[in-house]
């Protein structure tokens, strides 16, 4: 699957005229007027407030597009726009983690326990899947910055009872760095029943994300005298120069994940078990 580029840049203001909103119904043939890409509309979703459509061409290459201006159909230009919702029997609301959606609950205020993951991207992919979750049971989740630094950070958090942290560790396999980090951690006195560290197999959260859900057969393998984010995007065709394009990068990889089905079972457990141990009872 090929992704067309959907910065800023596309995402040009309306023009004056006003146009025909056309919905993206599955079928409807689009012409994107930027790339000149042709292709037959197979699927929506919606991330983070936008509309993304897939346009699969006569030999059956597919590109995503954002909803919006810029698009032709039989040659006229048009607003290319979310169809509206089927209508159906009414099924109880789930959020993104498969939990059932509490209606009416105000978000709680936060606790004093907290999440701690390794970085942005850890934190961002935590909200999107959990954090309906969170909010009701006012957990908040913080990046670390890296894993360097965990003990004296927890020194400075100061856990207790009413104080509980959960931390998700990247990497956190046998004889790793981290593996040693966390170890001497668990062995303080401060992290006896307050602290919960857990970890996943993956170099970096992204991968957390399955490969079918990017459309992928796997995860590229990144030689080790690479920095792997880099490696990733450069062996997706992606910009791959810059810390801007590593945060778009990943704008893009989340935008593919819309539930807990798009994620690994070792990172769904994982998280799980720390949500369970902050809002487990205090006895």
């Amino acid at each position: 699957m090929q992704y067309s580029n959907w910065g800023p840049a596309d995402l040009s203001a309306p023009p004056a005229r006003i146009l025909r909103k056309v919905p993206a119904t599955r079928g409807l043939v689009v012409e994107d007027v930027q790339t000149g890409w042709v292709g037959a509309v197979v699927r929506i979703e919606k991330s983070g407030g936008m509309h993304i459509m897939e346009l699969a061409d006569r030999r059956e290459k597919v590109r995503a597009f954002p909803l919006g201006f810029g698009f032709l159909v039989d040659g006229e230009p048009v607003e290319v726009v979310a169809p509206a919702p089927a209508a159906g029997p009414r099924r109880q609301a789930r959020t993104a983690s498969g939990s059932v959606k509490v209606e009416g609950r105000r978000a709680q205020v936060a606790k004093a326990s907290r999440i701690w993951v390794e970085g942005k991207h850890d934190a961002e992919l935590v909200e999107k899947v959990w954090g309906d979750d969170l909010r009701v049971e006012g957990i908040v989740v913080e990046p670390l910055r890296g894993i360097d630094e965990l003990t004296a950070a927890v020194a400075d958090f100061a856990p207790g009872p009413n104080r509980r942290l959960g931390v998700l560790v990247d990497h956190l396999v046998p004889h790793s760095k981290e593996s040693r980090i966390v170890a001497d951690l668990m062995a303080s006195p401060a992290a006896r029943n307050n602290i919960l560290v857990v970890g996943h197999p993956y170099v970096d959260v992204w991968q957390a994300i399955k490969p079918s859900t990017l459309g992928i057969p796997a995860w590229p393998v990144i030689p080790r005298t690479m920095e792997w984010k880099l490696g990733i995007l450069a062996a997706f065709g992606w910009p791959h120069r810059t810390a801007e394009d590593v945060g778009l990068g990943w704008a893009r990889l989340l935008a593919r994940v819309n539930s807990y089905a798009d994620l690994e079972p070792s990172l769904l457990g994982r998280v799980e078990e720390v949500i369970d141990f902050l809002t487990a009872p205090v006895s």
